[in-house]
């Protein structure tokens, strides 16, 4: 298969564990863009904080964020912005949650919590695209992206993750990052809807697309497109749910650049 197009998840797959690109993988991003390649990012970040990864790999292609809620263009225009229906993000706000876990909202332009979080300092410190502190009754009405949740007990965020699956089956896509963090996007988001639209313009079929990803939020991006790799340091979840995905290197092993250096260089 000729394949003509990447997309690469961020953190956990592109990045390494200090969150940020090793210069092996930089390169080798650059000499796979000569050759002609789509490269493309889809991340569940949000794209201010994504496109400082962009820039860093001189990339010109299209950006998907927040798990496929907002694309933007090469040009960084706003093509596609998928919001959470406002009466149900108004419920969400009211949800009487564990104070342990740490809340988060996307908006168009900006990350909001009610409570700093300290680790993300250093989760976003390359970027750093850093979240506002804002009450979240504030926020009720506003054209919600994403939600999402963090705990590192994995038990409290399973028990939410049942909880909104329960409790709002079919309107949201519910979905996990990484073990201790939860997101929650409108019905029917996922990388997978965007990567399908983002193909289309770029007329690449969907079987001439290779991808790689970490966490079950790729999970959808990985069992749609012609190759999904999955990374070494995956989910557990993940792998139990695409047996038949080939598995690469870790994060920490350049497995991105390794797969593309065998297949492209």
């Amino acid at each position: 298969m000729g394949y003509k197009a990447v997309i690469c998840d961020l953190d956990g797959t592109l990045l390494n564990s200090e969150h940020t690109i090793s210069d092996f993988t930089r390169e080798v991003i650059r000499k796979v863009k000569e050759k002609g390649i789509k490269i493309c990012i889809a991340t569940g970040r949000h794209y201010e904080d994504a496109k400082f990864f962009k820039n860093m790999l001189g990339l010109d292609s299209y950006m998907i964020t927040s798990n496929g809620a907002v694309v933007h263009d090469e040009k960084g225009n706003v093509i596609i912005n998928h919001c959470i229906p406002k009466e149900i993000a108004n419920e969400i706000i009211d949800i009487d949650m564990d104070k342990d876990i740490h809340k988060n909202i996307y908006l168009k332009n900006s990350w909001c919590a009610e409570v700093v979080l300290p680790e993300a300092q250093e989760f976003h410190r390359e970027s750093g695209f850093m979240h506002v502190i804002k009450p979240f009754e504030q926020l009720k009405d506003e054209e919600i992206n994403k939600f999402f949740y963090i705990n590192e007990d994995e038990n409290k965020i399973r028990d939410l993750e049942e909880y909104f699956v329960s409790n709002f089956k079919g309107k949201l896509n519910v979905t996990l990052s990484l073990p201790t963090c939860l997101e929650i996007m409108d019905r029917g988001v996922s990388k997978a809807s965007a990567i399908k639209e983002v193909l289309e313009k770029l007329d690449i079929k969907i079987d001439e697309a290779m991808a790689f990803g970490d966490g079950l939020n790729d999970y959808e991006m990985l069992k749609v497109v012609g190759k999904g790799l999955i990374m070494g340091n995956c989910n557990y979840r993940l792998r139990e749910a695409l047996p038949d995905n080939e598995v690469i290197d870790t994060n920490d092993e350049n497995g991105v650049a390794n797969f593309l250096t065998k297949i492209f260089l």
